[in-house]
């Protein structure tokens, strides 16, 4: 009775060393493969780093190119033009302000804008040589 016993204590040892031995093959299949895996991705990685590398170096390049070659162009046009501007009277803005004689309805109104522009004053956008009268129908208090 003692013998099917024994007998099946072996065959669940045998199966249980069978399994281990198993087990340690996926294991080192498993890891072999991982390390393969590993290998293929970090050259393909360095392939596409090369590539990307490449095409952007190569756009950058290009893109620089046309910076300059457009500087270039863009520097001339406007060193012929820009010595006019620069003289222009433009560049010059004065204010005036409204007084009793001048502009006596503008005094205090936030419509008011008084700068003179190439020697013209710009009163307001309502009106913009002032308005003739004491007092302006579009007055504001300035806030």
């Amino acid at each position: 009775m003692n013998d099917w016993q024994e007998q099946w204590w072996k065959r669940i040892e045998k199966t249980a060393a069978d399994m281990e031995g198993f087990l340690a093959e996926v294991g080192e299949a498993t890891e072999s493969l991982v390390e393969e895996i590993n290998d293929s991705v970090i050259s393909l990685m360095e392939q596409l780093q090369t590539g990307v590398v490449g095409e952007v170096d190569g756009f950058i390049q290009d893109f620089v190119d046309v910076i300059i070659t457009t500087s270039d162009t863009i520097d001339a046009a406007l060193s012929e033009e820009w010595e006019h501007f620069a003289d222009d009277d433009f560049t010059s803005i004065s204010y005036h302000t409204p007084s009793i004689e001048s502009h006596p309805a503008c005094i205090n109104c936030t419509n008011y804008h008084g700068q003179v522009y190439n020697g013209n004053l710009l009163v307001c956008a309502m009106h913009p040589n002032g308005y003739e009268d004491h007092s302006c129908p579009d007055w504001e208090n300035e806030k």
